[in-house]
């Protein structure tokens, strides 16, 4: 992934702002977790400025996109965060987990660190369609079958989770491909009512 990142991130932060409406949505998610370790952090995006913020990225193309006062950053992989058992109220993932290289060791690693909250915003490859894929790049749907866990997966790494539709708003700032469902790229026209990601939120118990 780090590699990855290295090659694709350059001028990330300026295609990944965050959408104002999706950052207070995660933030309500969290809760009143005081501390968040924040994984496949890339260059901020979503990170609560309300409580302490510890972000882990492996691409140093993307750490060296992070603004200047931002949250402190580990370079490390999801799938060996250098924390303690339990050294976080929770972990936060945003749209990375299909790019980590061992899925289920990740979410371990989420589960590990964190005592009493994680929280991912993904999809669920198996209950999603987008116009935008489906007309025009159907190739990708068949690849986020093969890499995005599907919601069954996330319950058997974390145990029981709860699971909440994320409406994407048609003027969403933010840069991802299910942020265009109503702004498509030049040259692709057509409209959609709206689409959706899912946040899954596991509660844990206090250690």
């Amino acid at each position: 992934m780090a590699e990855l990142y290295d090659e694709i991130g350059v001028g990330y932060r300026a295609r990944r702002r965050p959408d104002p409406r999706l950052a207070a949505a995660i933030t309500r998610a969290l809760g009143e977790t005081e501390t968040v370790v924040n994984v496949g952090a890339g260059a901020g995006s979503y990170e609560p400025a309300d409580r302490s913020v510890v972000a882990v990225e492996p691409a140093m193309t993307m750490i060296r996109q992070r603004s200047a006062g931002s949250a402190p950053v580990v370079q490390a992989s999801a799938t060996e965060l250098p924390f303690r058992d339990g050294g976080f109220a929770a972990a936060l993932a945003v749209l990375t987990v299909h790019h980590w290289p061992d899925k289920n060791r990740g979410l371990d690693e989420l589960g590990r660190v964190a005592r009493r909250r994680v929280v991912v915003v993904t999809w669920d490859p198996l209950d999603f369609s987008f116009w935008l894929v489906d007309d025009y790049f159907p190739e990708l749907a068949a690849i986020d079958r093969q890499i995005c866990p599907a919601i069954e997966e996330f319950r058997r790494a974390l145990g029981h989770i709860e699971v909440y539709p994320l409406p994407i708003p048609h003027d969403c700032v933010d840069g991802f491909l299910g942020a265009y469902w109503r702004r498509p790229p030049t040259g692709v026209g057509r409209t959609h009512t709206w689409t959706r990601a899912c946040a899954a939120r596991s509660r844990r118990s206090r250690r």
